[in-house]
Parts: structure tokens; C-alpha cells; sequence
């Protein structure tokens, strides 16, 4: 007992636990900086199209191709590893045995540009969001401090990366306790104790961070849905079943693409570009514009009730996000699926109404994003936080579990661990 408070009083006072402290804390908030001003500039880029596509409704036609043409080329010249989600980086150094391999997609390189590319592709109408590109941008911004700060590599990496994602899935949403279980739950799914503390630590200045520089917001608005448990099996069942079927639908299409179009993207990746910023300029004008950018504010708007979405919207905002993470450009899939799987809640209130719609619209997001990223308690935690809607805890659970399971017989393996798979780079044989 005597031992243990002399080590603890020994660590309070040594300037090496300082200088890692200190390391922490900085990181922190400078990843809840850099999210509140992301999220700010992606709003005005998506504001900024919306505005352009009013005045002028067929220039995404041009707009589109020559922008994605534009942020593969520029990815793939200057930024390489800063394309797609930024969440399978993540995963990818946590099984990395070298600093090195580390150090060549977490770097500030990398972070300026997964900024700068991402909101290029909001001006240019992609279905992207920015929420897998802050994780990426958490861990470069962490680890890159500890780089700096000369910290023992072995001891000291995974914990940092680890803190930098979960600080930026909690400074992009606002929510706290999801940050810490994605870390846990799809970030390093062999999570060790010592690491909690850092953890919790990067997450609670991150997010206070934010609530500073912003406000105490709740993401998409409070919701007043509610289910009575004795009526809750037809709407959790159908939301659980159908969700998970349409996310692992869209996860399996990403991954199997994915594979099959490498070639093709290795020798003309300019060309996919183009050619995927097509599919969302012709998708966008079909919905009235509806599938472009991030689909916040449709899900907002249908979450709240201010607002409706046609029936045809969940297929259309899933074809416009697989086209645009197929382009290879920098942007997530965590804001587009969230509305995309609102808008399915909002179909079905229309042909199914086993509930209230505003309950159908929170169950089905919870069942579409369990079923493209495969971590239901993130999902289910991540949903409740975002709508402030804490009566809805037991039956968004249930909805997660079956979307999970029904999700795995469609696409077996975790979607962003397939792609974590490509920035591991090969062993080397003898």
C-alpha cells in the first residue's frame, strides 16, 4: 500500500509523466479546435454549392467531375494516404510495428490535407462527411505531438492515436461517451486498461473544447420520439431487418468495388474520378439535389419534423455516397449514412407505420449506420446522443444488435477493416 502511494506520488511529481500530460492535454484541444473549424467550413462549403446549384441548377454537371478530377489529383500527388473515411488509417497503425510506416499517413501533411480536400469535394457536391475524416485527423494530430515530444515509441503510439480518434469522433458529434466506444469498439478492439485513462483524459478536453467554442449544441436536434415497450417488436424487427440488410448491402458494394475497380483506379484514377463525379451530378439533379454533400440537413430536417424527404431518397443518397468514396477523395460516410438511414425511417413511416414516424426515423438510423460500420453500441450511443433522446435507449439497442447480426450475413467482415488492409504495408519476406 505504502509502495503504491510512493509510485503514484513519485509520478505526480516526475517531469517525464508531466511532459506526457502535457502532451495529452495539448493534443486535445487542439483536435477540438481543428474540429470546430472544420465543422464550420464544411457548412459554408456545403452552403456555398447549395447557393451556386440555385443560381445556376445544371452546373453540377461540370462542377462536379472537375472537382473530384481535381481532389483525386491532387490526393493522390501530394496527400497519398489522406483518401477516403480516414477511420481505416486509423485501424491500419494500430497494427503497424513500425513508427515509420506510422509516421507516413499520421502526419500534419496528412491532416492540412484531409481538410483542405475534403471540403474541395463538399464544394463540389460529393456525398461525404466530415466526421471519419476528424478521427484521421485526431490520431495524426496526437501522434505527431508525441513524435515531437521524442516519447518512447513502443509505449506510447498506440495510446495516442487511440486518444486522437476518439477526441475527434467526440468533437465532431459533440458526444463524449460515443468517442470512447468507438475507440474501444472498432478502433482497437484489443483495448487494454492502460490506455483509459488517456482516453478519457483527450475526450473530456476535447469535447469541453467544443462546447467552449460553440456552444452545448445537440447535433441534429432534440427528438420527443418514444416507443411503448409492449407494441416495440414490428418497429424494432423491421428497422433492425431492413437496416441491417441496406447498410451491409452498401458496405459489401464499397468493398467489392473497391477491389475490383483497383486496377483501374491505379492507372486511371483522374478518369474514376471524373467519372464518379458524373454519377453524383446526375443522381443530385434526379433528386432535386437532394443527395449532395453531407445530408445533414436533410436528416435534420425530417428528425425535427420541419421537413419531408420522398420515398426514393435512401437509394438515391446511397448511390451518391458510394460514388463518391469510390473516387478516392479525401471524406467519410458517418453523416451520409445517418441520413440516409433517416430518410429509410422516413419511407417506411409512410408504407409500413407500425409507429409513430419520428420513432421509425430514429430506429431506422440506428439499424442503417449498424449496418454499414458494424459497431452497434458506437451506433446506438452515437444516435442517442445526437437526437438528446434518452427514452429510447432499450429499443435503439435492439435495433443496433439486429441490424448488426442481419448486417454480418451480408458483409462478413467490418468494412473498415477491409479497407484498413491497403496502408498495411506487406511484410517483408526472406
Amino acid at each position: 500500500m505504502h509502495k503504491r502511494i510512493y509510485s503514484a506520488g513519485r509520478d505526480l511529481l516526475s517531469p517525464d509523466a508531466w511532459k506526457v500530460r502535457i502532451i495529452f492535454w495539448t493534443g486535445a484541444v487542439l483536435v477540438g479546435l481543428l474540429a470546430t473549424g472544420f465543422a464550420i467550413a464544411t457548412e459554408f462549403a456545403n452552403d456555398s454549392f447549395r447557393a451556386l446549384i440555385h443560381q445556376w441548377p445544371y452546373a453540377p454537371l461540370i462542377i462536379c467531375p472537375a472537382g473530384l478530377t481535381l481532389a483525386s489529383y491532387l490526393t493522390r500527388r501530394f496527400f497519398p494516404g489522406a483518401q477516403g473515411s480516414g477511420i481505416p488509417q486509423a485501424i491500419a497503425t494500430l497494427g503497424m510495428s513500425e513508427h515509420n510506416a506510422r509516421k507516413r499517413i499520421l502526419s500534419i501533411r496528412i491532416v492540412v490535407g484531409k481538410i483542405l480536400l475534403t471540403l474541395v469535394g463538399l464544394f463540389s457536391g460529393a456525398s461525404i462527411g466530415r466526421e471519419g475524416p476528424t478521427v484521421h485527423i485526431g490520431a495524426a494530430i496526437m501522434f505527431s505531438l508525441g513524435h515531437i515530444a521524442k516519447f518512447p515509441m513502443q509505449y506510447m503510439d498506440r495510446g495516442l492515436i487511440l486518444a486522437g480518434g476518439a477526441a475527434g469522433i467526440a468533437a465532431a458529434f459533440n458526444t463524449p461517451l460515443a468517442g470512447i466506444l468507438f475507440a474501444i469498439e472498432e478502433l482497437d478492439r484489443s483495448f487494454e486498461s492502460h490506455n483509459s485513462g488517456t482516453l478519457l483524459t483527450a475526450v473530456f478536453l476535447a469535447g469541453i473544447t467544443v462546447v467552449a467554442m460553440e456552444g452545448n449544441y445537440v447535433y441534429f436536434g432534440t427528438t420527443d420520439a418514444t416507443l411503448d415497450l409492449s407494441s416495440a417488436f414490428k418497429p424494432i424487427f423491421l428497422c433492425g431487418i431492413l437496416g441491417g440488410l441496406l447498410g451491409g448491402l452498401f458496405s459489401q458494394c464499397i468493398v467489392w468495388a473497391t477491389g475490383r475497380l483497383a486496377p483501374f483506379a491505379r492507372q486511371r484514377p483522374v478518369l474514376l474520378a471524373t467519372l464518379c463525379g458524373l454519377v453524383i451530378a446526375v443522381t443530385g439533379l434526379l433528386s432535386g439535389g437532394l443527395t449532395f454533400g453531407t445530408g445533414y440537413e436533410e436528416a435534420k430536417m425530417i428528425i425535427t419534423g420541419t421537413g419531408e424527404l420522398p420515398v426514393y431518397y435512401p437509394l438515391v443518397k446511397m448511390l451518391a455516397t458510394l460514388g463518391s468514396y469510390l473516387s478516392g477523395i479525401p471524406g467519410g460516410i458517418f453523416s451520409p449514412s445517418l441520413a440516409t438511414g433517416a430518410g429509410l425511417g422516413a419511407s417506411l413511416s409512410e408504407f409500413m407505420p407500425v409507429a409513430p414516424a419520428g420513432t421509425l426515423i430514429i430506429l431506422a438510423m440506428v439499424g442503417y449506420f449498424t449496418g454499414v460500420v458494424q459497431t452497434p453500441i458506437t451506433a446506438f450511443v452515437i444516435v442517442m446522443e445526437m437526437t438528446d433522446d434518452t427514452d429510447m435507449v432499450l429499443p435503439l439497442m435492439a435495433t443496433a444488435f439486429i441490424a448488426y447480426a442481419t448486417s454480418k450475413v451480408i458483409c462478413p467482415d467490418s468494412i473498415y477493416r477491409v479497407l484498413a488492409e491497403s496502408f498495411i504495408p506487406a511484410r517483408k519476406t526472406h
